[in-house]
């Protein structure tokens, strides 16, 4: 062969393994933060400061996303969950999150915690087009698919489930002297929007005293003695889990006994009822959404076996009885069942449609209870039971309450 046939010929074969490798290559879609070997995602949550409990949500998320890294990824890619500490402090949160975006470039965020620092980002994250799934809040802004599109929120809305309570009460205490203590942000405002909107226009009569407090305060016991002095026989605690164990064992010292209902963001049992104290949360109402580790209705299901022998191997920072142990489980499920959805198209836009188009159910949701979204509502769980504290877990005491 010449010096001239053989170019031709080299030159023939570039081009036909060059037209054989473009169809395989024009089937990947990579948008920033992924590669043929890994996904990277990013999140914010307060691992100090006054909402460090929430931390747990986070730490369980590493830790599922860990198995599935040790079982060979996501169609091939292993998950870099990059999980940063923002003190639930809305500076720090904007920090955190444009270090997140701009210097470590991941693909999206998944579950920032908190009401007012995710406040303080949305409007930037959605400026950049990232998806901003499953956000640690209620807040009736994280479903605005209007104004942001790339935001959605993870647990039921405040407003609604603030609702639920009313209607409850309504319904098993029509007399009730109502006196609340709320957190002094849009968390705090949302439930009672929804818990006034329950009550309609008996609100201004059955509700007699409201205190406030601020993340920033050490404690609650004055505002606690102040609805203890309203006379209230209905005790609305609408706090995170620290500011939860500081009322309850406030009015229990005080020898204040009235109904006490807890916002399911403040229930959990390690992080407000076991500081509170057993004898001091006893009868305690609050909702519910997903499956209680300690309820021994669970003990045979398939689902909680694999959820403790997830724990015992990858998890055992957290207690079992933490709330944000089966939450974070519950979030890593979705967020690799999105992943294996988007296939080998990873553009934001394609991870945002798959997040926007949910009908799945989760191995540790209660029965009954899906994720659902679609574009124009972005809630992915819109359904609810309410539980009550026996002295030792959690007890259903009601059937599915779908909120709107």
């Amino acid at each position: 062969m010449t010096g001239r046939n053989r170019s031709t010929w080299s030159a023939l074969v570039v081009l036909t393994l060059a037209c054989i490798a473009a169809p395989a290559q024009a089937q990947k879609q990579y948008g920033p933060g992924v590669t043929d070997s890994e996904i990277k995602i990013g999140t914010t949550t307060p691992y100090s400061g006054p909402a460090s409990a929430y931390s747990a949500g986070a730490i369980s998320a590493t830790a599922y996303f860990a198995m599935i890294n040790d079982q060979g990824g996501v169609n091939g890619r292993k998950i870099n969950f990059i999980s940063l500490d923002d003190a639930y402090s809305p500076p720090k949160t904007v920090e955190q999150i444009r270090r997140l975006i701009e210097s470590d470039e991941v693909a999206f965020l998944v579950n920032p915690v908190g009401t007012a620092p995710n406040m303080a980002v949305v409007k930037y994250i959605n400026q950049k087009k990232v998806p901003h799934l499953f956000v640690g809040s209620g807040a009736t802004v994280f479903n605005d698919p209007e104004h942001y599109p790339w935001t959605m929120s993870w647990t039921p809305h405040y407003a609604s489930e603030g609702e639920i309570y009313a209607k409850y009460i309504l319904s098993e205490k029509p007399d009730a002297k109502i006196g609340i203590l709320a957190q002094n942000d849009d968390l705090g405002r949302d439930y009672l929007m929804g818990f006034r909107r329950g009550l309609g226009d008996k609100a201004e009569t059955m509700i007699v005293s409201t205190q406030a407090y601020n993340t920033t305060d050490p404690t609650v016991d004055s505002q606690v003695v102040s609805l203890k002095a309203s006379g209230a026989d209905v005790f609305f605690i609408v706090t995170i889990p620290k500011f939860s164990a500081q009322a309850i064992r406030k009015a229990y010292d005080v020898d204040w006994h009235p109904q006490e209902i807890v916002v399911s963001i403040g229930s959990s049992i390690a992080g407000a009822i076991k500081p509170a104290g057993f004898d001091a949360a006893k009868g305690i109402i609050s909702a519910a959404y997903q499956k209680d580790p300690a309820d021994p209705q669970w003990r045979d299901d398939p689902e909680m076996k694999a959820w403790n022998v997830w724990m015992d191997k990858y998890n055992p920072r957290i207690g079992k009885s933490d709330y944000y142990a089966p939450y974070g489980y519950n979030i890593g499920y979705a967020v690799v069942q999105i992943l294996k959805q988007c296939g080998d198209n990873l553009t934001r836009e394609n991870i945002m449609q798959q997040a926007s188009h949910l009908n799945m159910e989760l191995p540790l949701l209660l029965p009954g209870i899906r994720l659902q979204t679609s574009p124009t509502d972005l809630r992915p769980i819109k359904q609810m039971r309410l539980v009550r504290f026996n002295g030792e877990r959690y007890v259903l005491f009601s059937d599915v309450i779908e909120s709107n």
